[in-house]
């Protein structure tokens, strides 16, 4: 179902950027979220009720740690100009505050008897070395989509619509892989498949990295991306199983949670780390480029032809070198796959939603 929402998203997305504006593609999640949150009562069953407390002081660290994080990374990022903004004031501020909330909240969790993230959870090291890879899939996955969407538009000259379009062989390869899987995972166990999902995605980022302004869709973008995509769904779904395998029913949903926090996270530190890495080298390609140009008696005019091939040339050395360190990452999660994760065959083998059990956190006295 996921991935039929991206593919509607993708299309969707084009078409309301196209016909109408970009505004809209925040704003149309308004009424299907409301849709949402009047079906759930209807068609979720409701979780049984136990005794407790709410966590209210490591839901506020935590969730302000985070927030924190993400502000910190995204306004760090060096921007299109080529100006980096690590040491900038808000940047700086932003991240002391979430190392000190952070803390608190690992101070908090270690001592609360109704603690909002289990601490038992991370001392399997199976679900921890599954939750950092996952993390950076969320590094690799939102920077492909992010330096790829720019360089068609800006450097190809793509639509929004167009741009949509181009991602569907990526969703394919998305449904196929995470199709196929289940029989795969019996036959061989999780871990061959981790590893082969980090080493279809890092190559098929490496394979991205070749770019150039020149290419064409066919020929530089259609093969990287279903290679990436086949890779990908490898890593989603089994690390998804790692993660939540042998969780006790009343923790599944922060352990879920732990993933989809961990992807987001690892999508915004891939956009500041990997967005410095890109724009800083378009910075200095376009810069270096146009010296050369005027020493040759060619000044590039804004607006101008010349100034157009200059910058189309480093948005794709630029994003060509995000690529490659994108492909690293890709790496480290293959790492990570083979030096942490232990999981038999047997242990997922038939994996099915948690049976109820006691929760982490001790039960509450009588």
């Amino acid at each position: 179902m996921s991935i039929a929402g991206g593919a509607i998203g993708l299309i969707g997305g084009g078409l309301l950027t196209t016909y109408a504006s970009w505004r809209w593609v925040l704003f149309v999640n308004v009424p299907i979220g409301a849709a949402v949150a009047l079906a759930a009562p209807r068609v979720l069953a409701e979780s049984p009720r136990r005794r407790g407390r709410f966590d209210l002081p490591g839901a506020i660290t935590g969730t302000g740690g985070v927030t924190a994080l993400v502000y910190g990374l995204i306004s760090a990022a060096t921007t299109p100009d080529g100006v980096s903004h690590w040491g900038d004031a808000k940047v700086l501020a932003s991240l002391a505050a979430a190392v000190v909330l952070l803390a608190a909240f690992a101070v908090i969790e270690t001592r609360s008897r109704y603690a909002l993230l289990p601490v038992p959870l991370l001392r399997d090291r199976n679900r921890t070395g599954a939750l950092l890879s996952y993390a950076g899939v969320g590094i690799f996955v939102f920077s492909m989509f992010f330096f790829l969407t720019v360089f068609m538009q800006a450097a190809w000259g793509y639509s929004a619509l167009k741009t949509g379009v181009a991602y569907l062989p990526f969703t394919a390869a998305l449904f196929t892989g995470a199709g196929g899987r289940r029989p795969a995972r019996a036959k061989i166990g999780a871990r061959p498949m981790l590893l082969a999902g980090s080493a279809l995605s890092a190559g098929g980022l490496y394979w991205l990295s070749r770019i150039s302004e020149h290419d064409t869709y066919a020929s530089a973008v259609l093969g990287p991306t279903m290679v990436i995509g086949a890779g990908a769904a490898l890593l989603f779904v089994t690390l998804s199983l790692v993660a939540l395998n042998r969780v006790a029913e009343a923790d599944s949903g922060v352990a879920s949670s732990l993933l989809n926090t961990g992807q987001q996270l690892g999508g915004a530190i891939g956009l500041a780390l990997l967005g410095t890495v890109a724009w800083t080298v378009v910075a200095h390609s376009s810069h270096a480029q146009a010296a050369a140009a005027a020493r040759a008696g060619h000044p590039a005019h804004p607006g101008g032809p010349l100034a157009a091939a200059i910058y189309n040339h480093a948005l794709a050395t630029g994003f060509a070198r995000a690529f490659l360190a994108a492909a690293g990452i890709a790496l480290l999660t293959l790492i990570i796959n083979l030096a942490v994760i232990r999981v038999r065959r047997a242990d997922l083998a038939a994996a099915e939603p948690p049976a109820p059990a006691a929760p982490a956190h001790p039960a509450p006295p009588p």
